[in-house]
């Protein structure tokens, strides 16, 4: 079976899946006789049939309810903006758990955060900029490694390792929430505020809500550089 047709196939499947919820609930005629005996045992089949199989028509009613119920808990959330709203389509807070949500979007900030780091980085490193001197005692300098996935060939394993066991105690030990925040992502820990309690309550919305956007965008942004630096067609234009 080629491509087209199993696409195809699969297609007519959902679609027609989908029509038959909107479908009329199926019925059951019984042709009704003269005699009285007939029609008593035609009814009493109908009831026991009918008992056996109730049909609940308050069923699509009771889940469109739930789901909006569901949708109005979360609508209101940091993040859910136009033109998307709430913007769920994988369905993972379907079923309306809080503290789900709060994980997912404690995931969503801190990949978001990394992820602006990384495009800074990149940029910086694409653009030519390196710190001084040698990265080992061999003499390797830090100007000499490439940039990109180039750069895990051209860094000695020491370094490859001294950055990760850094990148393992920021996340054990400083990246997290220990004395419970205000919100999701909020490490201050009652140490480290650079003036956050200055703000209102609108502003500090505000700000939350442009770092999750810048988060989101970042992550979008290095997925295409990295995707495309595979590829070999550069995102970043040549600078005279």
């Amino acid at each position: 079976m080629n491509f087209t047709l199993a696409f195809s196939t699969l297609a007519i499947t959902f679609f027609a899946s989908g029509a038959s919820a909107f479908a009329p609930p199926t019925t059951t005629t019984t042709t009704t006789t003269t005699t009285t005996t007939k029609s008593h045992t035609t009814q009493k089949h109908k009831s026991t049939k009918n008992k056996n199989n109730p049909v609940n028509h308050n069923t699509g009613l009771h889940s469109k309810s739930t789901s909006n119920t569901i949708l109005k808990a979360f609508e209101g959330e940091l993040g859910a903006q136009p033109p998307l709203g709430f913007f769920d389509p994988l369905g993972l807070v379907a079923d309306g758990d809080q503290a789900r949500f709060d994980r997912l979007r404690f995931v969503e900030l801190k990949h978001g955060r990394i992820s602006m780091l990384a495009v800074v980085g990149y940029l910086v490193q694409e653009a030519g900029i390196r710190l001084p001197g040698n990265i080992d005692y061999s003499g390797t300098s830090f100007s000499s490694i490439k940039n990109g996935f180039a750069a895990f060939k051209d860094i000695p394993s020491g370094g490859l390792a001294q950055l990760i066991l850094f990148v393992g105690f920021l996340e054990l030990a400083i990246m997290k929430d220990i004395t419970g925040g205000e919100f999701p992502g909020d490490f201050r820990n009652e140490s480290f505020d650079l003036g956050w309690d200055s703000f209102d309550p609108e502003t500090q919305q505000q700000k939350r809500g442009i770092e999750l956007n810048q988060g989101r965008a970042a992550m979008m942004g290095i997925l295409a550089l990295m995707v495309h630096e595979q590829l070999g067609v550069s995102l970043i234009p040549t600078l005279p």
